[in-house]
């Protein structure tokens, strides 16, 4: 027999996901030193963590810094509970609401796992986040793809037909959309909360909506036995590198996550970093709002160029159609002059490519850098 046959049929099958590849790994394939390297194709903070951030996390490399008891040496709290009670401020939410992961990824797999028997029907809204899709299979789940308007909005009609037909258990959205940048209005959110299934809202990108004026979802909780809200540290606090992500959950849910989660899925770093930038939010709201200005800045000079389409965005990235030649081959030639960005190989993707919001420097790079591209192909 092969041992290959022990497999989980829906495992073996899988379609890998693509992650971005780190810095040091593409600058030893282009042979471009990493300091020359622009990145743009993850929706990274260019900033980073807050100068409070990195401090803490010196104090935590010494047993006898500020930090006290806390040391890497010692298993962290599998409760949370520093960083919940930090959260609750953050969000108006009670701590007991409140459960972290190692990025909202983990928390996706977690909720999946928690309502999924083989073959559960989950609907999925593409072009989206493709960690749904992707632990949808690991779980065994069974995907719905409801494709959204031309427009990137959502077909209400056709989500309520699927949730009917498939009897699915899980409707996933995210609001800001990513790769799209478009909001989920509210009303809609309201409608699809009338379904008889769970929908989970991700708002990893909520910060950056939130100073044009856009309202989170998370006060609904309480009132929505079927709604479930994640968000990240990633983004908005510069903090991909740590994985802190959390979410908002009704209590009767709630309660069974907490048997399957892992005990000490946060680490002590992760979760000091997140706790030092909720005392540090005003200088990352400052980030933010750089951010946000340079977005506009970045679509206007976008809008510019003749063979480009941006959409606009509340995020911190604008997905742009490619409307004469081939985004791929115009993704390559950018990667060759040390500007990456990201290309989906996906049918309703294949002509986009979608840049990451960075420094004003940055903006200038990548305006060059497609100026020139467009002359190369």
């Amino acid at each position: 027999m092969s041992f290959a046959d022990l497999l989980r049929p829906e495992i073996a099958g899988l379609e890998p996901y693509t992650p971005i590849l780190p810095l040091d790994v593409l600058a030893a394939r282009l042979g471009i030193p990493i300091e020359r390297l622009v990145k743009l194709d993850a929706n990274e903070n260019p900033y980073g963590p807050s100068p409070r951030t990195t401090q803490a996390l010196a104090d935590l490399a010494s047993i006898d810094g500020p930090a006290g008891r806390l040391s890497i040496a010692i298993y962290p709290d599998p409760a949370q509970t520093r960083l919940r009670a930090a959260l609750s401020g953050y969000v108006g939410q009670p701590a007991a609401s409140i459960l972290c992961g190692a990025g909202a990824d983990e928390l996706i797999d977690l909720v999946l796992r928690l309502f999924l028997s083989p073959g559960d029907a989950v609907i999925d809204c593409p072009p989206t986040f493709g960690m749904y899709s992707f632990d949808t299979g690991v779980n065994a789940g069974r995907l719905i793809t409801v494709p959204r308007r031309a427009d990137f909005s959502l077909d209400i009609p056709a989500i309520e037909a699927a949730a009917a037909s498939s009897r699915a258990k899980l409707l996933f959205l995210t609001s800001p959309n990513n790769p799209t940048g478009n909001l989920t209005p509210p009303a809609e959110i309201a409608r699809l909360l009338r379904l008889p299934l769970l929908v989970v809202v991700d708002e990893a990108y909520m910060e950056f909506a939130e100073p044009g004026g856009a309202t989170s979802v998370i006060p609904w909780v309480p009132r929505h036995a079927n709604l479930a809200v994640l968000r990240t540290f990633s983004k908005w606090a510069g903090l991909a590198g740590m994985r802190v992500g959390y979410g908002i959950f009704p209590d009767w849910m709630i309660a069974q996550l907490w048997k399957i989660k892992q005990p000490y899925n946060l680490s002590l770093g992760a979760e000091t970093a997140a706790i030092a930038s909720l005392s540090d939010i005003d200088y990352l709201r400052a980030n933010v709002a750089r951010i946000v200005a340079e977005r506009d800045r970045l679509l206007a000079r976008l809008g510019a160029l003749p063979f480009l389409l941006p959409h606009p965005s509340e995020s911190n990235f604008i997905l742009c159609r490619v409307t004469q030649g081939d985004a791929h081959a115009l993704k390559l030639a950018l990667e060759r002059a040390g500007v990456l960005v990201r290309y989906y190989n996906t049918p309703l993707l294949r002509d986009y490519i979608r840049i990451s919001v960075g420094t004003p420097a940055q903006t200038d790079a990548v305006i060059a850098a497609l100026q020139q591209a467009s002359v190369g192909t």
